[in-house]
C-alpha cells in the first residue's frame, strides 16, 4: 500500500507500512481432517436395523437425492430393508392449512407413546416454493413435546414439486423407518385440499382434520378428500367454539350418509377434540385401533397393502418414463424449438407434444 505521507513533500513525517494481517484460517490445520466417512450400503442397513437415528437420517437424505449414483445406492438399501418392514401402523393426517395438524401430531404422538410404548416416526411434508424451489421445513417447531422424546423420529421433507401433498420418496422412507423399529408412522401432508390420493395410497388409516365453520352438508358432499377419509375429527373444540364444533360434526355425519359404503366396510366416524388442550385424544386413538382391528379381521388390511404396492409400482414406472424422456439428449435439444413453434402459433401444444413423443419413440427403436 502506498503512503503519500512518505513523499519528499512531507519530510519529517514517516508512516510505516504496517504488519501484514494473518489469515483467519489456521495454516497448520489439516484439510478434510473432519470429513465424515461415507457409509456403504451394507453399513447403512446395519445402522438402520440397530436403530441408529443418525444413519437413518443419512439414508433418508440418500433416498431424497436426485443424483443417479445416490439413487442406485438408495435402492440397494431399501431392498435390503424391505424384509424387515411392514410391521407398523401407518396413519396419514391431512387437513386445510391452519387446522392444527402439527400441534395435533404432538398430542397424538405423546399419547400413543405413553399408552402403548414402542417408537414413532413422523414424516412431515412441507410445500416447496415454485419460485425459489425452497422449503421452510418448520413443522417440527410445533412438536415441542414430541421432538425431545428419544423414542420419536421427526423428519420434515419438501414436496419437491410432487402433487398430492406428499413427497415422492415418502413411501420408501416409511420402509426405512419400519426397518429401524418404528412401529407407528405418521405422514403429515401439506393440506392441499382434494388431491390427497398419494398419501391415502401409502397409509392404513387416513385421518382428516377439519375446523368448524368451513362449510355445510353441501360442501361436505363434494367428492374428494372426504371420500377417502377413514375418520374425520373437528379440531379446536374448546372455549366458546364447542357448540360450533358439535354442529360441524353433525353436518359432516349427515354428509357421509350420501357416500357409498367404503370397500373396507367401515363407516367413517366424526369426533371433536382440542389439540391445544389435549382433550378428546383418547377417543380418536380408540377409533383408529378399532378400525385396524376391523380391517384385519375382514382381510381388507392385507388387501389394501397389496393394492398400495401395485399402485406405487405403476407410479414409479410413470416417474421414470418422464425423467427418461426429459433427460434424452435429442429431446432436450428439440424442446426449445418446439416451444418456439407453439409460441409463434405454427403448431398447437398437442401437435408439438405429439411430434416430440414420436421422435422419442423412434429413437428407442433405433
Amino acid at each position: 500500500m502506498e503512503h503519500p505521507e512518505n513523499s519528499e513533500e512531507y519530510k519529517g513525517l514517516t508512516v510505516n507500512s504496517g504488519v501484514a494481517q494473518p489469515s483467519i484460517i489456521n495454516p497448520y490445520i489439516k484439510r478434510n481432517r473432519f470429513r465424515r466417512r461415507e457409509l456403504s450400503a451394507a453399513d447403512m442397513v446395519e445402522g438402520i436395523l440397530r436403530g441408529d437415528v443418525t444413519v437413518l437420517s443419512q439414508a433418508v437424505t440418500l433416498v431424497e437425492s436426485v443424483n443417479p449414483d445416490h439413487q442406485a445406492k438408495a435402492q440397494e438399501v431399501i431392498e435390503r430393508c424391505l424384509p424387515h418392514s411392514g410391521n407398523s401402523i401407518r396413519v396419514g393426517i391431512s387437513g386445510v392449512p391452519g387446522a392444527g395438524k402439527s400441534t395435533s401430531i404432538d398430542e397424538f404422538g405423546c399419547h400413543v407413546l405413553d399408552r402403548t410404548g414402542g417408537k414413532l416416526a413422523v414424516l412431515a411434508i412441507d410445500p416447496s416454493s415454485e419460485r425459489s424451489k425452497g422449503s421452510i421445513l418448520g413443522d417440527k417447531t410445533r412438536m415441542e413435546k414430541l421432538s425431545v422424546r428419544p423414542e420419536s423420529f421427526i423428519r420434515p421433507s419438501p414436496t419437491a414439486g410432487s402433487l398430492g401433498g406428499v413427497a415422492r420418496k415418502t413411501r420408501e422412507t416409511i420402509i426405512l423407518c419400519e426397518a429401524a423399529g418404528y412401529d407407528k408412522i405418521f405422514v403429515e401432508t401439506v393440506g392441499v385440499g382434494q388431491s390427497e390420493t398419494a398419501c391415502h395410497s401409502m397409509v392404513d388409516f387416513f385421518l382428516l382434520i377439519q375446523l368448524a365453520g368451513t362449510g355445510d352438508e353441501l360442501q361436505g358432499i363434494k367428492r374428494g378428500i372426504m371420500e377417502i377419509s377413514d375418520g374425520i375429527v373437528i379440531n379446536k373444540c374448546d372455549g366458546n367454539n364447542v357448540d360450533k364444533c358439535q354442529m360441524a360434526a353433525t353436518n359432516f355425519r349427515n354428509a357421509l350418509h350420501f357416500f357409498p359404503m367404503p370397500e373396507s366396510g367401515w363407516l367413517p366416524k366424526v369426533l371433536c377434540y382440542s389439540g391445544f388442550y389435549g382433550t378428546g385424544i383418547k377417543e380418536i386413538w380408540d377409533m383408529i385401533y378399532q378400525y385396524i382391528d376391523f380391517v384385519k379381521a375382514n382381510g381388507y388390511f392385507d388387501y389394501r397393502r397389496n393394492e398400495q404396492s401395485k399402485y406405487w409400482m405403476y407410479e414409479t414406472i410413470n416417474e421414470q418414463l418422464r425423467l427418461n424422456f426429459y433427460n434424452n439428449p435429442e429431446i432436450a435439444a428439440s424442446l426449445e424449438g418446439a416451444e418456439q413453434t407453439v409460441l409463434q402459433g405454427h403448431k398447437t401444444s398437442f401437435a408439438a407434444a405429439h411430434d416430440l413423443l414420436n421422435r422419442y419413440f423412434e429413437g428407442l427403436k433405433g
